[in-house]
């Protein structure tokens, strides 16, 4: 493995996802006697999950940057993408602030799409599958709904719990959308393999 900062900030990403996990189990005001605030609770598992967002956008911009890319870095950093979103998800979907439906179809989408650029690479038509501006935006929409949700209380007049609702319903639909766009990308290498 190459010990680089990119690669260093991908281990970082994947080791934040207990601390912010752990934080959501102290216990807190709505929980026990115990006298930490269940706000403080929420705070401290949005920054933590802000953080790890930030590692991710960070050691790509990096490994481009300074020509650090690397095997290793390319399988692990959406490896700890796909396990800080499904962990946050899982999390939130315990904690009531999100559908297990929407979920399923979140997480399940992550691991059809890996498999089906696994497979795509083994046939040598990984370009076909490769990441799309629909998939940024599905991204984007889907961290930004996870902060929220993980956030909770609202800001001033802002209400986090309806805005980070309707955003993960519409990450969904984005999410559905981009597989199709994958799978239809895909589809003639698909046909031909079969054949």
């Amino acid at each position: 493995m190459i010990w680089n900062v990119p690669n260093i900030l991908t281990v970082l990403r994947i080791a934040l996802i207990p601390v912010f996990v752990g934080i959501f189990y102290l216990p807190n005001d709505k929980a026990s006697l115990a006298t930490i605030p269940a706000h403080w609770v929420n705070v401290t598992v949005a920054a933590v999950f802000a953080l790890a967002a930030f590692t991710d956008w960070l050691d790509g911009f990096l490994a481009r940057k300074f020509n650090q890319t690397s095997n290793f870095g390319a399988f692990l950093d959406p490896v700890a993408d796909k396990l800080m979103v499904a962990a946050a998800l899982i999390v939130l979907v315990e904690f009531e602030r999100v559908g297990a439906v929407i979920a399923l179809i979140i997480i399940g989408r992550e691991i059809a799409i890996s498999a089906l650029r696994e497979w795509m690479a083994g046939l040598g038509e990984a370009g076909s599958v490769a990441v799309a501006q629909i998939g940024k935006i599905k991204t984007v929409v889907q961290m930004l709904a996870i902060e929220l949700l993980l956030y909770w209380d609202n800001i001033g007049g802002f209400n986090t719990k309806l805005v980070g609702r309707i955003l993960i319903i519409l990450a969904a639909f984005l999410t559905l959308l981009s597989m199709a766009y994958y799978l239809k990308a895909a589809w003639p290498a698909i046909k031909k393999s079969t054949h």
